[in-house]
């Protein structure tokens, strides 16, 4: 009987151990950069207090946008978010494990969590604006939190990134002065 037993252990739950490979800020990137630019953001008395942790982990969520707001919506660390894993993390920044292990035991819990990825950014400063699409071009100003009211053409929308190009992309903007075309 004890035999059956083991079997049982052997094909249900070595898999599922083994199925869980290393995590790097390749594989998990959002995962990863979020826990680092988090635990580079605490004092380093509060990392020993659990209750503080997950307290700033709380506020800190509160502030982040797209990608790494949804993982923070995975993990907990919102408050309209489904279930929460913040134990799992706040233990873990208390006893000084690297973010990459933290996200290895997050990632047992909630298979989405290494599956975010960072949207590909635009490289303002080599871009041939004729050629983006107008999504695109609605996506750059979206970043920015800015608006084109009454843009209907592409060139509209070329224009007011131009004109605000100074403000949000400064180093852009002088690559494209000095290429004539800002």
């Amino acid at each position: 009987m004890n035999s059956f037993y083991y079997i049982l252990f052997l094909v249900y739950l070595v898999p599922t151990v083994m199925s869980v490979k290393e995590v790097t800020k390749e594989n998990c990137e959002v995962c990863v950069t979020v826990l680092d630019k988090f635990v580079a953001s605490l004092k380093s008395e509060d990392k020993a207090d659990q209750k503080k942790v997950h307290s700033e982990l709380m506020k800190f969520c509160k502030n982040l946008k797209k990608t790494e707001n949804r993982f923070c919506y995975y993990v907990g660390g919102l408050e309209e978010s489904a279930t929460s894993i913040l134990g799992e993390i706040t233990k873990r920044v208390t006893w000084g494990v690297p973010s990459e292990k933290i996200c290895q035991q997050l990632t047992r819990k909630d298979s989405q969590i290494c599956e975010l990825k960072y949207e590909k950014q635009i490289d303002l400063t080599k871009v041939n604006f004729k050629k983006l699409k107008v999504k695109d071009l609605k996506k750059i100003l979206s970043d920015w939190e800015e608006q084109c009211k009454g843009c209907t053409e592409k060139s509209d929308f070329v224009s007011r990134i131009k004109e605000l190009m100074p403000t949000y992309a400064p180093d852009a903007a002088k690559a494209l002065k000095e290429r004539d075309e800002l």
